[in-house]
């Protein structure tokens, strides 16, 4: 089924040094782009990876056993800064999609571009995570998707090309197999979620219950954020930091990753701009 698009959508995935968001460096890069009218074009980019100081960071070997890409493969190319500018012109307004995306992909793309000083902002793009429609309906793997919903053999799994297309792929067999097929959530509500709508598949793969992109600050049933973790999980961010700031102190100097940094640092100055707030509305009355 051909998308039904607004704005392009760039179909994504990144093979990276490990699996932690804030510590772990993109070192290949494969996005799929589709414009309105159905047509595509893609570009892949190998990135050398590089700590803040500049130094080329190791490839672990487990994880090279995984995608094949070894430091030598990587040498003599340009690092995520000098690619940054080009892949933000790339990339442009539009929404996002990917295989588990949301957990991984996106907040690791974020963070790479906050490292090397851009604010990469999602406010205004829909997110589209094909692993939740996947484990959502069917609940299984990349390549046992391919093989389920499109008949295929995935070759070449764990290259970023061939999981990228694979994506797109499926997420058009997705929509032509669920349409018109009821979910129940959790709750007990049905509804149809798997429409050929950018929006909707957002809203159906994305993870509203968070405050930042990893999970590390979610909300509770006010839509306040809370702490998903440590000794004050399910407790108020803002609460938190009023009765024990040196607790956003060890947040900013821990490995949390910067887009999880961004959002307690927005906490922290809307906390200081109510209490100035009130301090002015004191000596004002």
């Amino acid at each position: 089924m051909k998308l039904n698009l607004t704005k392009p959508i760039i179909f994504f995935d990144l093979e990276t040094t490990g699996v932690q968001v804030g510590h772990d460096h993109v070192i290949e890069i494969c996005l799929h782009r589709v414009m309105p009218d159905g047509t595509t074009d893609t570009r892949v980019e190998r990135i050398r990876p590089v700590d803040q100081e500049g130094h080329t960071v190791h490839i672990p070997e487990q994880t090279t056993a995984v995608h094949g890409i070894t430091d030598a493969d990587v040498a003599d190319k340009p690092t995520f800064k000098e690619l940054a500018p080009s892949l933000i012109d790339y990339i442009g307004d539009a929404d996002l999609a990917g295989y588990n995306s949301n957990k991984f992909d996106v907040p690791l793309l974020v963070e790479e571009f906050l490292r090397v000083g851009y604010d990469f902002d999602l406010s205004k793009r829909r997110l589209v995570d094909v692993q939740n429609i996947f484990h959502q309906m069917e609940q299984r793997t990349l390549v046992a998707a391919y093989k389920f919903y499109c008949g295929k053999d995935l070759e070449h799994a764990h290259s970023a090309a061939a999981d990228t297309i694979a994506t797109y792929e499926v997420l058009q067999a997705q929509l032509d197999r669920y349409k018109g097929v009821d979910y129940k959530d959790r709750f007990g509500h049905i509804s149809q979620p798997v429409v050929n709508d950018i929006t909707a598949l957002s809203n159906f793969t994305s993870n509203s219950q968070w405050a930042d992109l990893v999970g590390h600050i979610g909300y509770d049933a006010h839509h306040h954020e809370v702490f998903n973790f440590g000794k004050h999980k399910g407790e108020s961010v803002e609460r938190v930091f009023e009765q024990e700031p040196s607790y956003y102190d060890w947040m900013m100097k821990s490995d949390f990753p910067l887009s999880t940094k961004k959002v307690i640092t927005d906490i922290w100055q809307r906390r200081k701009q109510k209490k100035l707030d009130a301090l002015k509305a004191h000596f004002q009355g």
